[in-house]
């Protein structure tokens, strides 16, 4: 049974669905990972789409959420991404798991700045995931 990653930051525009996707697209049946934010701003950010688009990892079921629409799951892990999630982060019932690995947000910047959050992701947050249940 794949483990439940919900990947957590403020707005849910850039970096938590960039996460979403990479952990999606990358382990497959081992995980399925879900993003939102602690204060969403009901968008996807164009340049975190068009990132996605071009490495062929976007969804069309990807969207800006609420975590107030995912506290019914059961989550395994729960990894912050930005510092003010990190502190505003509820409390999660059972063994979950929350870890706190921060990255710049490019929202604001130029698309260089999206392929550089992708590139950071993929590099330091998917070894890590895979780690924590091996």
């Amino acid at each position: 049974m794949a483990k439940k990653v919900l990947v957590l930051c403020t707005g849910n525009s850039c970096r938590s669905i960039i996460a979403e996707a990479l952990i999606n697209s990358k382990f497959g049946d081992q995980f399925k990972a879900y993003s939102s934010g602690v204060d969403a701003s009901g968008k996807v950010n164009p340049n975190a789409k068009k990132v996605l688009q071009f490495n062929n990892i976007w969804r069309d079921e990807y969207c800006s959420k609420n975590i107030k629409s995912l506290l019914h799951n059961d989550f395994d892990l729960v990894v912050t991404v930005c510092d003010n999630a990190k502190k505003t982060c509820p409390i999660f019932p059972g063994n979950t798991k929350v870890i706190h690995m921060g990255f710049d947000d490019p929202d604001g910047k130029n698309y260089e700045a999206f392929e550089l959050c992708f590139e950071q992701i993929k590099n330091r947050l998917l070894p890590l995931v895979k780690s924590i249940f091996e």
